[in-house]
């Protein structure tokens, strides 16, 4: 077993600082080991101590049915295993936590990674490029307690990189930083070195095709993981990243890469105004009524901007339809809420 003291030095290169809710839980504990997730899958987990990466055994709960998918230890968490045995005892509080509405009919939550500091939102400079899309993502990121970073892949494929940038303004005018790379060039990755450094945890997210995987061999310096040509018709490609993964990059940073998402469903706890749409929630403020709708009513500052244009109608357009899809996530999130407190303690809830 490792002596307490050493864990800190232990675990650093994977991410352990003293500032995180899991070291401050492990203060407490009088047993055990830490150890980081490094993969999931469907059969179980792999984990880092600092020294060896190996398989865990979950805990039996977590392989019930109606056990809560968020409450699961997913890549980034930290675990507290068995001082002898490699089995999972509990999971460790989280900093942060990224996650999804599942894809599918029925609303079920996706946790993707833990304890993260930044999000990059990697998109191609190509028919990838989809500004709605990149909307969405910043709400998703802005509810999971890290910071969102936007990269530009295919900086070498787009004749006019400059007017594509435009198209940003308003999300980098709102404090996002934006950064344009070529994937494939080390040196141009320089850009991104603010947040890779140590101690320091991101977590690329991004459309399949979008140069997730590219760019992480590049800030590795090794093939590790696999790339695939992207389609002709829509730059999409095919799944070359088919599981989470946690690795150390040689600027002290661990990266998580992800598969490709194609359905990004809100959970129902997301802020859709914060550092997204808060200029449209500040134009709302200065309606003349409170209760303003925003559509025919007099002194409507919403309407008068997007009459005369100084507000796009496409960006509204799409944060109401965010505002909506949350607010019935939000419903459908309350009801199981409800229904698991009346089941009482200890009886697994159903999933809907």
């Amino acid at each position: 077993m490792t002596p307490r003291t050493d864990i800190a030095t232990q675990l650093a290169p994977l991410g352990w600082r003293a500032d995180l809710p899991a070291a401050r839980a492990w203060a407490e504990k009088s047993e055990g080991r830490v150890a980081r997730v490094s993969e999931q899958h469907r059969s179980g987990y792999r984990v880092c101590d600092g020294d060896s990466e190996f398989p865990v055994q979950a805990p039996a709960p977590w392989t019930r049915k109606g056990f809560p998918p968020e409450q699961r230890a997913v890549v980034g968490d930290f675990v507290r295993l068995h001082a002898h045995e490699d089995q999972i005892l509990e999971l460790m509080p989280r900093s942060s936590l990224f996650q999804r509405g599942a894809a599918g009919e029925h609303l079920k939550v996706q946790p993707i990674a833990a304890n993260i500091d930044t999000v990059l939102v990697v998109t191609g400079l190509d028919r990838d490029f989809n500004l709605r899309r990149l909307e969405r993502y910043l709400v998703l990121v802005n509810a999971s307690g890290a910071a969102p970073v936007l990269v530009l892949t295919k900086t070498d494929r787009c004749e006019d990189v400059a007017t594509l940038r435009e198209q940003l303004a308003g999300i980098e005018g709102g404090g996002v930083p934006v950064v344009a790379v070529n994937a494939k060039d080390a040196v141009s990755l320089a850009a991104l070195s603010p947040w890779l450094g140590p101690g320091r945890s991101v977590v690329l997210v991004g459309s399949s095709g979008a140069g997730k995987s590219t760019l992480t061999n590049t800030l590795t310096g090794r093939e590790k993981m696999k790339t695939g040509a992207v389609r002709e018709r829509d730059s999409r490609g095919r799944h070359t990243t088919t599981h989470r993964a946690l690795l150390t990059l040689p600027q002290g940073a661990c990266l998580i890469d992800t598969p490709g998402m194609r359905e990004l469903k809100l959970t129902g706890e997301e802020d859709v105004a914060d550092a997204v749409f808060d200029d449209i929630e500040a134009l709302a403020c200065t309606c003349r009524f409170r209760d303003c709708r925003h559509q025919q009513e007099p002194g409507c500052a919403v309407r008068a901007a997007l009459d005369s244009g100084d507000l796009d109608a496409g960006r509204y357009a799409n944060y109401r339809k965010l505002l909506s899809e949350r607010d019935q996530a939000a419903d459908v999130l309350a009801a199981r809420r409800k229904q698991a407190r009346s089941s009482g303690p200890g009886k697994p809830r159903r999933p809907g």
